[in-house]
Order: C-alpha cells, then structure tokens, then sequence
C-alpha cells in the first residue's frame, strides 16, 4: 500500500460517554479535499458528497461533482442520494424506542404481532423473533423479486403472503443471509405496535428531532424535488442516467433519501448513544443492544475487507461490526439501481464518515471510509483509493485469465418454437408467460414485458431487452421427456408448466 502525506492523532473516547471536545492536532482537510476530489475522478463518480464528524462537531463536509450528468447543477453536502441498506439501522432504532416503552421486547415471536404470518417450516414461523429479522438469520434466501421489478412490486401484505411458499436456504438461525423483504417486516412491527405507519414514526421519531430537514423516508417523497442526485450506471463504457428505483415496498429496509449535511446528525446521534444534546431518546441498554454483534457475516460481503485484514465481521441490529487496527467498527453500506452509501463509524474514537455516490456500487465509498478512519489513527495513511482500485482491477485481470466457458452452440432449439409457449408459474414469484410471433418468442413475467427471446444453446434462450439499463435474463427450459417443457428457470427461480 502507498503512503500518502495526510496525517492526524487518534481520538479517545468511550461509545456511551458523552461527547466532549478535545484538543487534538487536525487533519489536514486541504489535503484530503484534494485526495477525494482526485478519488471521485479515478472512479468516474458523476457526483459524490462525504460528511466527517469528530466528537460533536461536524468537522468536513463537501459536494463533488454533478447531480446529473449534463446538467450543471453540483453535487453539495445538501444534495439528496438514496441511503439504500443504511435505512435498516434507522428501523432498528424505530423499534428500539418501542422496546424503551415497554411495547415490545427484541426476543417477542413476530407471529404474536402478525398472525398472518406463514413461513415454510412450522417451527420458523412459530419462533421467528424481532431479533431474528433484524440479524438476517430466518433462513431464507434473497426474496428481491417480490419488489425489485416496479412492474412487479407487491405490497408489504402480500409479499408476506407469499413467503409461505419459499423454501429456506439454510436451517433456522444457522446462518447469515441478507433478506430486505423479512428486514421490512420490522417496519410493520413499527405500525402495528405505534399505531404509525414506518414513514411517519421515522419522521416523528427520529428526523424530527435530529434536526433532519434534509431527509424524506420514501422514494415517492423525493421524486420532481430540486437537488436530487439522480442515479447513474455504467453502460457500455458509458455512464447514464438510469430511473430511479422504488424502494417504497421495502421502505424499513432501505427507502430514505437523504444528503449528507443530514447523515451527519444521524452520525453524530448514534456515536452519542442515542442522544440528542440532553435528550435521550434510546435508553442506554437498548442502544447497546443495537451495536452487539450477533451474526458472523462472509468476509467475501466486502472486496475492501482483503485489505483492512479484520480479525472479525459480524452483524448486529441493522449495523456490521468489525475491528480496524485494533479498533471497533460500525458500518453498513446501501446499494440501489445507480445510487450508493455508506456509513463508517470509530465509537471509541467518537469519529464517524458517510459518503454518498450517484454511481452503481461506486466502491470508492469504502475507500474513502478507510481514509477518515486513517486520519484519526496513529499510523501513516496510505492511499486506499489507489489500493482499492488496483485490487478490483487485479480481480479483474484473474477473472478475464480464467478458462473461458464454452461459447452458445447457437443453430435451431432442440424443439420446435410452439412447444415453448405457455405459461409456467411459481407460487411465490408469480407466473412466467411464454408466447410465439412467427419465429419469435416473447417473455412476461407478471406484468414486466422481458422482451423478444433469442436461442443461445441447447434449451437456453436470452432476453432482448426493451430498456438500455435492464440487462438480459436468461431463460432455460427443462424438457419433460415427451416432447414438451415441464418448467423453465429464470432469476434463480423454476417456474413450471401451468397445464390447461
């Protein structure tokens, strides 16, 4: 790793004592408002904000960038971004101040507040926990199709309706696995026991009093609004604009918009335990809960973690915990269709960073976290931007050695085109419709028009999307030994034949 020539002194402070001012060189923010500007620029970042905290204060803050490629308006500390994933701990936090009323414990039975919940496996559904939901440990896999395509979104009732019928991936409790649908359950919690919907007792609860003007809850409260950083994607060695994505279906796990001017606040709340200046608005105990770690997670989660080199990375209540040269860490980051955050926070340090992008997983986020954290330590900073950059390009170099797999056979399809068409269904996820014009087939999932398919080898086909930033999806039929198709797989998922 190289060394770069920004440097600062650690600060030392518990994560529950309050905030004091303390007397410590700076750092030399000149400097580092050069290192990210030049990041921003490395990664081909159409605009990024970042927010530093130290103790009480709000120590930087700075815009780079556009809001929108083409337009001149820059990216500031004010402007909005999807906090995506960072949302959770915020949904934790909401139902923290309900465990404080005495209206709820983390260890309830979530059945016991929402009869209507069926799980595949009688004992999940019985003993399935707020603790539970809140650590992704359910046992279920990625259920991001009952939400993820805005033709196709369900809402909350019947996305929890149709988690009867998906099978677990993993035995109960035993492992992590990351699930936005079961996460939003505890948004439900919220309403249910307050008597508020998620995005009003948020707003009540926790933007109000922070003083977080800045801040909207929902997708549909940010969209026509002035200062939007609008999401971009890489597409064809381009970047564009893409729509912006509705997260309101899962809102608990991952719908505020937010700037960075704003997330500070929030920063500086949690890093003083819950308070707000003398106001306490989760009780000591409960904080501590939030940020106990309960989960191991996969180190492979983060690229970035090859080169922090922690010795543990678990989950807790909506927040990974990790150690970083021998101190604690509390992060999380969020990801949506052109948009990206994180959050990064030193409690014994009283130190904390929030970077957001307007770029698809623009992982100069990490990089820029470990750069603050590197300030406040007392060893030399590298340049992890320029670390960080070369790792993904070494994966990338591994990637393009490796054995290519065998190219699409192309020609005919094994059967005859008609005997394709139908319609193949999943309880879950709905049905897949397979129609003929001429010697094209066409794809429907559900209400979402996939487009044209084309024959890629053997009983594989691909979509030929309508839209630049929707990418193909592939389709492979599952012959039925008798001429026809007994089922076809597409998302990961095996949709089969609906006979007439």
């Amino acid at each position: 790793m190289r060394r770069i020539n920004i440097t600062a002194a650690a600060l030392v402070a518990t994560c529950t004592a309050p905030l004091h001012a303390q007397q410590h060189p700076a750092p030399d923010w000149a400097a580092f408002d050069r290192y990210v500007a030049q990041a921003a620029r490395d990664w081909h970042v159409p605009g990024l904000a970042i927010a530093v905290v130290s103790n009480d204060s709000l120590v930087f803050a700075r815009g780079y960038g556009v809001a929108e490629v083409g337009k001149p308006a820059p990216a500031t500390e004010h402007t909005r971004f999807a906090i995506g994933s960072t949302t959770k701990a915020m949904t934790s936090a909401a139902l923290g101040m309900l465990v404080d009323e005495g209206k709820l414990k983390w260890d309830d039975r979530v059945v016991d507040y929402l009869p209507e919940l069926r799980l595949f496996d009688p004992y999940a559904t019985r003993e399935l926990t707020v603790r539970d939901i809140l650590t992704h440990r359910s046992g279920l896999p990625s259920v991001d199709l009952l939400w993820a395509v805005e033709e196709n979104q369900y809402t909350m009732p019947e996305m929890i309706r149709r988690l009867r019928y998906v099978k677990p991936e993993t035995s109960f409790r035993s492992t992590w696995s990351y699930n936005n649908v079961v996460y939003a359950i505890g948004g439900l919690l919220v309403e249910r026991i307050s008597g508020m919907p998620w995005d009003a007792f948020v707003r009540t609860r926790i933007f109000a009093p922070l003083g977080m003007r800045e801040s909207v809850p929902l997708v549909s409260d940010v969209r026509g609004k002035a200062d939007v950083g609008m999401p971009h994607a890489e597409l064809h060695d381009s970047i564009r604009i893409v729509p912006i994505r509705s997260t309101d279906a899962i809102a608990p796990a991952g719908s505020v918009w937010s700037s960075v001017s704003d997330m500070s606040k929030w920063m500086r709340f949690i890093l003083d335990s819950g308070r707000v200046g003398d106001q306490r608005l989760l009780k000591t105990e409960t904080f501590r809960e939030l940020i106990a770690p309960e989960m191991r997670a996969p180190m492979a989660e983060y690229p970035a973690l090859e080169l922090a080199k922690p010795h543990f990375f678990s989950y807790a209540l909506g927040w990974f915990v990790q150690d970083y040269h021998g101190k604690t860490v509390w992060m999380h980051t969020g990801s949506i269709d052109g948009e990206s955050a994180i959050i990064g926070l030193l409690p014994e340090q009283k130190v904390g960073v929030y970077v957001l992008a307007n770029l698809d997983h623009a992982e100069v986020r990490h990089a820029l976290m470990y750069q603050v954290f590197d300030l406040y330590g007392d060893r030399p900073t590298i340049d992890w931007s320029g670390d960080l950059r070369a790792l993904f390009a070494a994966r990338r170099r591994a990637r393009a050695a490796a054995p290519a797999r065998p190219a699409p056979v192309g020609g005919p399809a094994s059967l005859a085109l008609d005997r394709y068409v139908g319609s193949y269904a999943d309880s879950a996820f709905g049905t897949m419709a397979v129609t003929a014009d001429g010697k094209t087939l066409h794809a429907h999932w559900d209400k979402a028009d996939l487009g044209s398919l084309e024959h890629t080898q053997y009983e594989t086909f691909r979509t030929r999307p309508k839209r630049p930033e929707d990418g193909p999806v592939t389709l492979t039929f599952v012959p039925d030994g008798a001429g026809g198709v007994s089922s076809v797989r597409a998302y990961g998922q095996t949709f089969n034949r609906m006979r007439p």
